[in-house]
């Protein structure tokens, strides 16, 4: 048998056989310096080790065969480009080490500059660098012992793990010793002081004298960047950026250049324009005789990048036609990184700048009007977490203020008020004009008028879907949640934090998006985008650039979108604003929240009735007031669609905790009073009790179990419906059946609903639909079946991710999710954004199943992730109707949705 050859895999690539479009192997960093060196422009000669020889490493924890034969092949062809050779003693070849994934993850992972350096080639180093000028002053001595220092100080904080602020103190030892504070009065023989000082550092945390191999040096270098990929700073960075973790990085092995050799070098970093605002003109910053990391660390103060013009006009103007060349090239805003030695420049890095939401929108205004990119471009360059950013108000943290707690920020925004414990009291205050916040441990359905006439939320307990975050959320207020920090006792009217005691009346501010929570009144700034989402302002006719931006691009989202976007609301208030929002129905009224309140007595009348005359008089009084909501959301939602969902949750919450009214009920009778009528509510409670309520009587279970219920909501919707009608406007309902898991159940209900419909109906030409939540698996999974009997179905996928992973979602995030996050079993919450592989699948079998039993059949999603991004792209992709979410989401849906079609459908022009 013929010996079969090993066909060696390609780990290193030198810069000129890369480009922009290799990112995934080559790293962001390494793509750019490619396609940099292939425009011609000037950039150090230099070579990549790929992101898949760092995946193979930090596998097994060893290098990759072949990897160090690739490195020293690629190193000769680097010597013999600049003519000099790593580390010789007479004119040694220095270069730098720097990682670079696939995304840009700034300061997360590391840098060695310089290495090659020792003993003996430091005074190379000096000898090469030295003019008449340098060689006169002692300045190139100074040059090569201030490399050397900052290589060791790298070398030992990165790659051996010793200590950063070690070096530190010996630096500032060495200036207290000259009588400066300024690095650059220590001259060479104090720098000789010093590498003696860091090496003695590096000795005892290591047990090892400094490397003076150079080879050494870069093996030890590049395993560094490698491990620095798991560090606990660039996980969590990666997690917060929802980067995957097993992109891994890449590694850049580049000639150094020299940015510290005098006056006449420097370096700088420059955008092509303002991140901030997108606004055109030359921003960035120059430091001159510095290194790169000088200008990061802060160490001194740069200048102006204009600054350049007056100290070297000539690599000034070089920069500037650059800067236009690569910002045409990548036709985006591009941050660059550069360095000018003796007065010649060269690029270190480009890369597509961050920017801040607005500029982001800005920017992509600009560049459709200068013709470098289409609308469908525009479109993709801006997305629904930055749309989300510029709606919501916030603090104008113009003085030091310092927040006291630090919770989870559930729902963006900024609210400041009076602090109130309860609803009544939150209801009361802001009925005279007060702006409150409203401090519970949790919240509860019965905290609901409390929310609504609160500014914002802020909880000891809880997450991002608890009660009080995804109530908040759907009202467009501000909440804080999990601000754990914080002691609440609501019954003394106060909270404890850090040893301070903050009472009823006194005033605090949240910050929905960090989740800080300050004491006092913090300033606001109102988002000129919710005003001309609300109508406020006219973008045609207002100086806004950001306003006109967004407009421009929401109308092409609009044009370009398949998926409608419904609101879920359940007063005509939410439907209003949501409907300004640009929101094409409803797609969720929950019909619970319209029985508490003052209906609360109604509801415990039915739950008590002693027989069918009492629950049938609880029910007749209950009809009224829901024809008049129904009424007046058809009216505001005039020709759109209405999807109202029967009434869900368990009944058992619109009565007393067990425990509590057990103990109101023993008190009573040891003091001899007449407690007849708790003692039938406390029989009722306990009859109603339930272990597991989220898995009991709710739903389609309670209109089969509790005769006339839904028949009651039923003829309300529509009768609504009709008046509405008659009166003009025109009512599209839709009922909703929850919590359907077998189609009998779907079918009883709907017979029983349609007979109603058919009487009230009549020749008015009202069109009630009949269709399902799929919220339980195994109505996913019997789709088929369940299509027979519905007109639509609308995925609840709340509670069909609680049901498919068997979590309680008020229960879980604070008990472990942090750890399954930090472990990486999730990327997201399941509940913030949609499981594909799991639960989305649930979701796609039954959009296939339900469709292929009537091809007719609508489908809409109304959970917590109609307004999620990454989700709204899931639904597209599944064909999904419409997706329907919080009033407040509704432009972040348009915008998605209009990007899952372009991103997912194509465009000639991209």
């Amino acid at each position: 048998m013929a010996k079969q050859e090993t066909v060696e895999h390609k780990y290193v690539y030198a810069f000129a056989e890369g480009n922009k479009d290799l990112k995934e192997l080559l790293g962001g960093k390494g793509a750019n310096l490619a396609e940099m060196t292939n425009l011609g422009l000037p950039v150090p000669p230099g070579f990549t080790i790929t992101t898949e020889a760092c995946k193979a490493y930090l596998a097994t924890g060893e290098e990759p065969d072949g990897l160090a034969d690739q490195i020293a092949a690629h190193l000769a062809s680097l010597e013999q480009a600049m003519g000099k050779r790593l580390g010789d003693p007479e004119d040694p070849l220095l270069v730098s080490v720097r990682s670079g994934a696939k995304f840009s993850m700034p300061g997360m992972m590391e840098t060695v500059l310089n290495v090659g350096l020792n003993d003996r080639s430091v005074q190379g180093l000096a000898r090469q660098a030295g003019g008449a000028d340098q060689q006169a002053s002692g300045g190139a001595d100074r040059f090569a012992w201030d490399s050397y220092r900052r290589l060791i100080q790298m070398f030992g904080k990165t790659v051996c793990e010793v200590p950063g602020e070690e070096f530190e103190h010996a630096l500032d030892d060495a200036k207290r010793a000259k009588g400066t504070g300024n690095d650059l009065d220590l001259d060479a023989d104090d720098l000789r002081g010093l590498v003696d000082a860091y090496k003695k550092i590096f000795f005892k945390h290591t047990g090892r004298e400094f490397p003076q191999e150079p080879r050494e040096q870069l093996d030890l270098a590049i395993r560094a960047v490698f491990e620095s990929w798991n560090a606990e700073r660039a996980v969590l960075y990666r997690r917060q950026e929802r980067i995957p973790a097993d992109l891994g990085t890449a590694v850049n092995v580049v000639a150094m250049v020299f940015g510290n050799l005098g006056p006449d070098s420097g370096t700088g970093v420059a955008f092509t324009r303002d991140p901030a605002s997108g606004a055109q003109g030359i921003y960035g910053d120059y430091l001159a005789n510095a290194q790169g990391e000088d200008v990061v660390a802060g160490i001194r103060n740069t200048v102006p990048l204009q600054e350049l013009e007056r100290l070297d006009k000539k690599s000034y103007d070089e920069l500037l036609g650059i800067m236009a060349r690569l910002e045409g090239h990548y036709k985006d805003l591009c941050d660059i990184e550069f360095t000018i030695e003796r007065g010649k420049l060269w690029m270190l890095q480009t890369r597509v700048g961050k920017r801040t939401a607005a500029a982001a929108f800005v920017i992509a205004g600009q560049l459709v009007d200068e013709g470098l990119i289409d609308l469908d471009e525009a479109l993709h360059r801006v997305n629904g977490a930055q749309l989300a950013q510029l709606m919501f108000p916030r603090f104008r943290l113009d003085h030091e203020f310092q927040p006291v707690a630090k919770g989870i920020g559930a729902s963006p925004g900024a609210a400041s008020g009076k602090v109130v414990f309860t609803s009544a009291r939150a209801v009361e205050l802001a009925a005279e004009g007060e702006s409150v916040i409203l401090v519970r441990r949790e919240t509860n359905p019965d905290d609901l008028n409390g929310m609504i006439a609160a500014q914002g939320i802020l909880t000891s307990r809880g997450g991002k879907t608890s009660h009080a975050a995804v109530v908040a959320r759907g009202m467009g207020k501000t909440c804080v949640s999990g601000a754990d920090e914080i002691d609440v006792n609501v019954p003394q009217r106060r909270f404890v934090v850090g040893g301070q005691t903050v009472v009823e009346g006194d005033i605090v501010s949240i910050d929905g998006t960090t989740g800080k929570v300050y004491l006092g009144e913090v300033p606001v700034m109102p988002s000129e985008v919710v005003q001309y989402f609300e109508g406020s302002l006219d973008p045609e006719h207002v100086d806004n650039a950001l306003v006109r931006a967004v407009h421009r691009i929401m109308s092409h989202a609009d044009a370009r979108r398949r998926l409608a976007v419904r609101t879920n609301a359940d007063t005509g208030a939410d439907a209003a604003r949501a409907r300004r929002f640009g929101a094409e129905g409803i797609g969720l009224c929950r019909t619970e929240h319209m029985f508490l309140g003052d209906r609360r007595e109604l509801v415990e009348r039915l739950i008590l009735a002693r027989d069918n005359a009492d629950r049938e008089a609880a029910l007749a009084a209950l009809l009224p007031l829901q024809r008049a909501d129904f009424e007046e959301i058809f009216r505001e939602m005039d020709g759109m669609p209405v999807t109202v969902r029967l009434i869900d949750p368990p009944l058992h919450e619109f009565l007393p905790p067990l425990e509590q009214l057990a103990v109101n009920v023993a008190v009573a009778q040891e003091r001899g009073e007449d407690v007849a009528q708790e003692e039938a509510l406390l029989a009722a409670v306990r009859r109603m009790h339930e272990e597991n309520p989220m898995l009991g009587l709710r739903g389609v279970r309670l209109g089969l179990v509790i005769p006339g219920l839904f028949a009651m909501q039923v003829r309300a919707i529509a009768e609504a419906a009709v008046t509405v009608t008659r009166s003009g406007a025109v009512a599209r309902p839709e009922i909703m059946v929850p919590l359907v898991g077998a189609v009998q159940e779907l079918e009883t209900v709907r017979a029983e609903a349609e007979k109603i419909i058919a009487e009230v109906v009549g020749d008015s030409g009202v069109e009630v639909l009949i269709g399902t939540m799929i919220e339980v698996p195994r109505a996913a999974l019997t789709a088929g079946q369940i299509a027979e009997a519905a007109q639509f179905f609308s995925f609840g996928t709340n509670d069909l991710t609680q049901m498919g992973w068997g979590f309680s979602r008020d229960d879980v995030e604070g008990a472990f999710f942090w750890r399954y996050l930090e472990l990486g079993i999730f990327g997201i919450s399941p509940f913030e954004s949609i499981d594909r592989d799991g639960v989305g699948r649930l979701v796609r079998i039954a959009a296939e199943e339900g469709r292929a039993a009537r091809p007719e059949l609508k489908l809409g999603v109304c959970g917590e992730h109609g307004g999620d991004p990454e989700s709204v792209h899931f639904f597209h992709e599944v064909g999904l109707d419409y997706v329907s979410c919080s009033p407040f989401r509704v432009p972040v849906a348009r915008l998605e949705a209009g990007r899952a079609a372009v991103e997912t459908d194509g465009s000639d022009s991209r």
